[in-house]
């Protein structure tokens, strides 16, 4: 089973439950996977954190109870220039449009080990030249962003590259100067894969393309993760649960106050309140009473807790906070973390939102993205937000250019009978540049075109600051829609 997708930098993806939205994601996180875990782990970590999966051929495409023996992944992305090593090391890319190929294959172990083997079978990667890059960034972007995001130059093709068959397969390391001889490592024997063990000595640039790869984050906020209170000597990173978001917060104001104190009026190390009271602005666009947004520090208790107050000057904290503020305040957190970089992954993002403030959580989530029509820097990092849903309110208020539409389709292998998963576009935008998936037809979107109210979708604003991503439409707006809508909206 073959699937080419092209993502903007901020994507949803619709569809029925068990049409396999899930696999999309579950791939893009195994590829994270393997850049920071062993092949075996990697594989186990999918779909359970905790390593209690008893096949890891579940991973493996099957028709009749017959498995695949290889699964084969491209990922084309944008690297930062600048990175650090596990050593603490800096590392700088030669160049920063890049291609990582991998092939693993599954084989049975005879010598009693549960899982079986995976194997590295082909690892390559290399990048693409400037004159290739306006082809393949088909969404709609500036030529400064791109300017600003493809740099560097490169002659020899290969950063990471494989040779040789069979028993003599190899997969070498190639170095950024075009100098000196190649690492080579022998496949057979790889617990896994050579990008995942590299350094800024060896390689600059497969460094940060590793770095790249580990940044691709599955959010599965938790509200029992969110609720819980921190230590001070917690970790000050939001968790893919959701966990340790009152030290995260917290952090981010102290940080803000040490590099702004004699902005605010106060010494260097101040907490900066102003970054509370952006993440309290963010959140008034969700629920109205909110006065102020908080982190109390009880000295005591050593403990960290986040706490919303509400016009009568009542502080709640986390634990009476319901599901979907607690998963709205850590995407407002998150969008104030220039730590949090890379591809943010989200499953139903709408879950405990009200239909009426639907459009306030995919306005956090595209202010997340970077902004493709001005240059990247400190305040336009590279960001990429990917959602899935099966929401009617999601997919007529997100832009027509970024849906996509996941169904089956049946096809044949050695006789057999499957149900695969194709991912169809809307006619009319940047997709219809050659993308690998097919339009939709218009019928097939009428589940999701139900009578909505007509929401403001003006500018993206941050804070009372409008951002102009250029133009945005929504899908349910588009003219050629209007003929086949029900009747039933009414006067606008």
């Amino acid at each position: 089973m073959d699937v080419d997708i092209r993502f903007g930098p901020f994507t949803c993806v619709a569809g029925a439950n068990g049409v396999g939205k899930s696999n999309l994601f579950d791939a893009i996180h195994f590829l994270s996977s393997l850049a920071d875990r062993p092949l075996i782990e990697a594989a186990l970590a999918i779909r359970d954190e905790g390593g209690r999966t008893a096949d890891i051929r579940s991973l493996l495409h099957c028709v009749g109870g017959t498995y695949n023996k290889e699964m084969s992944f491209e990922a084309e992305m944008i690297v930062p220039q600048h990175g650090i090593d596990d050593l603490g090391q800096e590392a700088q890319a030669s160049i920063t449009f890049l291609k990582y190929a991998l092939t693993l294959a599954y084989r049975s172990d005879d010598v009693g080990r549960t899982y079986g083997i995976l194997h590295v079978t082909k690892e390559e990667l290399s990048y693409i030249t400037h004159g290739d890059a306006y082809r393949n960034i088909r969404f709609s972007h500036s030529a400064e962003w791109r300017r600003s995001a493809v740099v560097g130059v490169r002659r020899s093709p290969f950063f990471i590259s494989t040779e040789g068959d069979g028993d003599n397969l190899t997969i070498r390391l190639h170095q950024d100067g075009n100098s000196g001889r190649p690492l080579s490592r022998s496949a057979a024997n790889l617990p896994r894969t050579v990008l995942s063990v590299t350094n800024a000595a060896e390689s600059p640039t497969a460094l940060l393309a590793r770095r790249e790869m580990q940044s691709w984050r599955l959010l599965q906020l938790e509200p029992s993760s969110l609720r819980k209170p921190d230590e001070f000597r917690s970790p000050s990173k939001l968790g893919m649960d959701g966990a340790h978001l009152p030290a995260t917060l917290y952090r981010l104001a102290r940080n803000n106050g040490k590099e702004h104190g004699d902005e605010s009026g106060g010494s260097p190390g101040e907490l900066d309140t102003r970054v509370y009271e952006r993440v309290a602005g963010r959140l008034s666009e969700l629920i109205t009473d909110v006065r102020s947004v908080s982190v109390d520090r009880d000295e005591r208790r050593e403990l960290l807790t986040l706490q919303v107050s509400g016009p009568d000057h009542t502080a709640h904290p986390a634990r009476a906070l319901s599901d979907g503020t607690l998963r709205f305040l850590a995407l407002a957190v998150l969008e104030l973390d220039p730590e949090a970089q890379g591809v943010l992954c989200l499953e139903e993002p709408e879950n405990g939102i009200h239909p009426e403030r639907i459009p306030a959580m995919l306005r956090l989530l595209q202010d997340f993205v970077t902004d493709v029509h001005i240059p990247l820097g400190p305040d336009n990092p590279l960001r990429q937000v990917i959602i899935n849903t099966h929401s009617p309110s999601v997919v007529m208020q997100v832009p027509d250019d970024s849906l996509l539409v996941a169904e089956t389709e049946q096809a044949v292998r050695s006789g057999a009978l499957y149900n695969q998963v194709c991912f169809g576009y809307l006619p009319g935008t940047w997709r219809d540049r050659g993308e690998g998936a097919s339009p939709v037809p218009k019928g097939r979107l009428l589940v999701y075109l139900n009578p909505v109210a007509d929401l403001d979708s003006g500018s993206i604003h941050n804070n009372g600051i409008a951002r102009h991503r250029g133009p945005s439409r929504r899908v349910i707006d588009r003219p050629d829609f209007q003929m086949v809508l029900p009747n039933l909206i009414g006067d606008k």
